[in-house]
């Protein structure tokens, strides 16, 4: 039997932020984790890089190969030198930041987020025992921390992208200021909105070929169980809107703002995820290790529900698609951090390695996994 309550929207925030917090700061793996439990396909084999990440969330990896790890309940900036080694030391490069989920690499320099700001570690590689004080680069972003927690990454144009979420689970708020992505050279001029009508994104990046701008997007909550779905989105030029808080999925009207704004007049997702599975991470897959057919397919982390009856995600989800950038299909490519219904881990972010392997972030369990093809 289903009990269906009804909360205001400033319960649901502080209940839905204090659940995110919680579990993220709950980070304390044990000393072995439950891999046998991963499904992958035949020939794919996981490991575990670190259990010593707490809150693991944003990756990025710099030129040299050091894999810079965000957190969500920590505060923390985490840094490991050689992730492809069982086990590496890990460095923590940042403290005291507001859920620093998101991190990005350029020009030596380490540049992370913190709810309102973008920071900058400088010469941070060769400062890896004594970072330096953290630089602020802009502290021009909304301070609410609903939807507060910003993943970023340079883009191929130089600038660094930085998402904007929606204040709430469903509101209509200055388009130019939340619900966006937008972008901003790297010393924090020339701030501009890219896309509009984004409720959530924690996942974006840059299609190895035509280099546009791929991103997820979490569907909004207290529609029931199935609806609406989360989104794989595709940005063909700046300015786009792509529906939130009028439309969701490409064809769901909302109850409350749907009347006001067709969905016809938004762009539609390039795949619709399930609805819960709270997909954030995602890259496309331009290593060479795994079979070719894997090359430019899109690799998604779904974190999993927090409040559909039966638990959904928990899971890496693969999109494949064509020479036209079309979706045509997607499958479960890993699974097995849900066992009946209760979670050991939540996979939050990939990241492909210079080996071609694929590393993947986990805050529940504090981990940094690796994914091989070794046939």
């Amino acid at each position: 039997m289903r009990i269906d309550l009804h909360f205001t929207g400033r319960t649901i925030q502080r209940f839905a932020i204090a659940c995110m917090v919680l579990l993220a700061g709950t980070g304390s793996a044990p000393a072995a984790l439950p891999l046998d439990q991963i499904r992958l396909p035949p020939g794919f084999h996981i490991e575990v890089v670190s259990h010593a990440v707490r809150g693991a969330r944003g990756m990025t990896l710099s030129p040299a190969g050091t894999l810079f790890v965000g957190s969500l309940g920590e505060g923390k900036v985490y840094a490991l030198p050689d992730p492809l080694r069982a086990q590496p030391r890990v460095h923590i490069v940042a403290t005291g930041l507001a859920m620093p989920v998101g991190v990005a690499f350029r020009g030596g320099s380490l540049f992370a987020s913190s709810t309102s700001r973008i920071v900058r570690l400088d010469d941070i590689e060769a400062r890896l025992d004594d970072p330096p004080r953290p630089v602020v680069v802009s502290d021009r972003f909304p301070t609410e921390t609903h939807h507060g927690w910003k993943f970023i990454a340079f883009g191929p144009d130089g600038y660094l992208y930085v998402p904007v979420g929606a204040p709430c689970n469903i509101c209509a708020p200055d388009e130019n200021r939340y619900a966006n992505i937008m972008k901003m050279k790297p010393d924090g001029s020339d701030l501009q909105v890219v896309a509009r009508g984004v409720r959530n994104s924690v996942g974006f990046d840059w299609h190895p070929v035509t280099h546009e701008l791929w991103f997820t997007d979490n569907g909004r909550d207290m529609m029931g169980d199935d609806l609406p779905d989360d989104e794989l989105n595709r940005a063909t030029r700046a300015g786009q809107h792509f529906g939130y808080p009028y439309c969701h999925a490409g064809n769901i009207a909302d109850p409350e703002f749907g009347k006001q704004r067709p969905c016809s007049e938004f762009v539609p997702p390039v795949a619709k995820l399930g609805a819960h599975v709270a997909a954030l991470g995602m890259r496309f897959y331009t290593g060479k290790q795994f079979p070719a057919e894997y090359r430019n397919n899109v690799f998604i982390a779904e974190h999993g529900s927090w409040n559909r009856t039966e638990p959904i995600g928990y899971r890496l989800v693969r999109v494949v698609l064509d020479d036209t950038g079309k979706a045509v299909r997607q499958e479960v490519f890993a699974e097995g951090w849900l066992q009946k219904g209760k979670a050991w881990g939540r996979p939050v972010d990939v990241q492909v390695a210079g080996d071609g392997s694929l590393l993947v972030s986990d805050d529940l369990a504090g981990a940094i996994y690796r994914i091989r093809y070794t046939p």
